[in-house]
């Protein structure tokens, strides 16, 4: 199989070809590179063109037994944990500056490896130093030591670090999700195993080399750990030492990673799969609201748990607003994603287009009507893992609108009632974000609230703003949510310290 480097129009930064050129990427375990030591590796390929782009060590669980090692070593004798607050914000800062001023070179990474639009992945570099920088400043003013006042006591409790905390991410945001799930551990000093996707390990990798580099950590208190989800995530999983566990990914892995936290009574944090909706009244404005829906369902492919995947729309507006969504739908552009005019790039594998494509076909022979055709997409000169966005309709009993798709697929439904609209949305086992769309900003008020899901949004989709709590009930996740206060209090340990007077 060949290799290949994509460039964009101007090339990519010599850093990054520098990286790129690298014979093998190996697993960063307590400030040092490593590989396997049965010598395993994996390839990783360029969605856009399934070219290899990057030959990397795949850790077995004796490998990354001694990445957490390291952590739980580091977490108490490199100073991380019981350093001052505010020079641990600035070291978080100092990484957010490091990331920011190689912004294109992460979004170069990025986008190759998980096949993102370049634009795209900018933003999502740019989130994350975002992430950081809000946790970093939150840290500080936190009271670590809060007097309780009761009857005939001193009392008060006290707030520190857990320890050692894992973290397994999957392939549609790398490095934003890296950075929801490392900016509050390391803000309130934990030291932190990351185990990234094997379809897309490169962006965590290049934070190490600069993180290593700039020396902008003690050795330990990263550790990225790379290999498949079956060995190195379930090595992760599995390990008792670790005081705290994050997961983000399907709700299938969510139970097993869950299951094995639980034996050894670590708590943890699960960020799972959505079937969300979006409920249409017919006061909307047809053009801009069918457009903000296609813009969703078509952002990175359709790869995101939050998205709008269940279309709901009043019924005396419905065929108006499907001809609108169909022919704005059939305009995007599928292109590789370093080409300036695409609007959608690949999806992350061949796997993943196998289950769109599959997905299409279970829903049309389980009675769904086939609205805007979808398949497979082609790219001149790119053999990638491309698909057309596609439209069903029916019954929402469909199994394609009942299960998660992962790709630019939405589900339309008719209703007639805000009660019916409610009823419909709140119809699956799925809980992590709906929206509203009306004129009536009380009735949007209403009806986001009557949700039974973690957020409810208003003329808008896929809002997620740092200080907003976000997160899902059922389906779509358990044990808290990322980018506000209650995340930093996640990983601060309490302890209630009593006094009798």
């Amino acid at each position: 199989m060949s290799t290949t480097a994509a460039p964009t129009a101007t090339g990519f930064a010599p850093a990054v070809s520098a990286f790129l050129a690298t014979a093998l990427h190996k697993s960063y375990v307590g400030g040092r590179w490593v590989e396997a030591t049965d010598g395993g590796t994996f390839e990783v390929l360029d969605p856009g063109s399934g070219t290899k782009i990057a030959t990397v060590t795949s850790l077995q669980k004796s490998d990354v037994d001694r990445a957490v090692d390291a952590a739980v070593d580091a977490f108490h004798n490199s100073g991380w944990a019981s350093m001052p607050v505010a020079e641990r914000a600035a070291r978080l800062h100092r990484i957010a500056d490091a990331v920011e001023a190689r912004i294109h070179e992460f979004a170069q990474v990025e986008a190759l490896d998980c096949g993102k639009i370049y634009a795209q992945a900018v933003g999502d570099i740019q989130n994350f130093i975002d992430t950081f920088r809000y946790f970093a400043d939150l840290s500080q003013a936190v009271n670590y030591r809060q007097v309780i006042a009761v009857k005939k006591h001193e009392a008060w409790v006290t707030r520190h670090p857990w320890g050692a905390c894992g973290f397994i991410i999957p392939w549609n945001f790398p490095f934003l999700l890296a950075g929801w799930g490392l900016a509050p551990a390391l803000a309130a000093g934990n030291t932190c195993v990351l185990k990234p996707a094997e379809d897309t390990p490169l962006s965590a990798l290049y934070l190490c080399h600069v993180v290593q580099q700039l020396d902008l950590l003690p050795p330990g208190v990263l550790n990225v750990v790379t290999g498949y989800g079956e060995t190195a995530g379930a090595a992760v999983s599995q390990n008792p030492r670790f005081r705290r566990m994050s997961f983000t990914g399907s709700p299938e892995v969510g139970r097993l990673v869950a299951e094995a936290a639980g034996r050894n009574l670590i708590p943890v944090k699960c960020e799972l799969g959505g079937k969300g909706a979006a409920v249409v009244f017919n006061d909307v404005d047809i053009p801009e609201t069918a457009q903000a829906l296609v813009n969703a369902i078509t952002f990175h492919t359709g790869q995101v748990c939050c998205d709008a995947t269940r279309w709901l729309i009043q019924r005396d507006i419905y065929d108006d607003f499907v001809g609108e969504c169909v022919k704005r739908m059939k305009s995007v552009q599928i292109g590789y994603q370093f080409d300036g005019g695409a609007q959608m790039g690949p999806v992350v594998n061949a796997k993943q287009q196998a289950r769109v494509l599959g997905y299409l076909q279970k829903g049309v022979a389980d009675g769904a009507d086939l609205v805007l055709e979808g398949g497979a997409g082609a790219v001149a000169g790119r053999n990638g893992f491309y698909v057309k966005p596609a439209l069903l309709a029916g019954s929402l009993n469909n199994v394609a609108a009942r299960e998660e798709i992962f790709g630019p697929v939405a589900f339309l439904a008719s209703f007639a009632s805000e009660e019916e609209g409610v009823r419909l949305a709140n119809d699956t086992e799925y809980g992590l974000g709906n929206s509203v769309w009306s004129k009536d900003l009380q009735r949007c008020a209403r009806v986001a609230e009557a949700f039974r899901a973690g957020n409810g949004w208003i003329n808008a989709h896929n809002v997620i703003v740092h200080g907003v709590p976000y997160g899902g009930i059922g389906k779509s996740g358990m044990g808290g949510g990322v980018v506000s206060p209650e995340t930093l209090d996640d990983y601060l340990r309490p302890i209630s310290v009593v006094r009798p007077l």
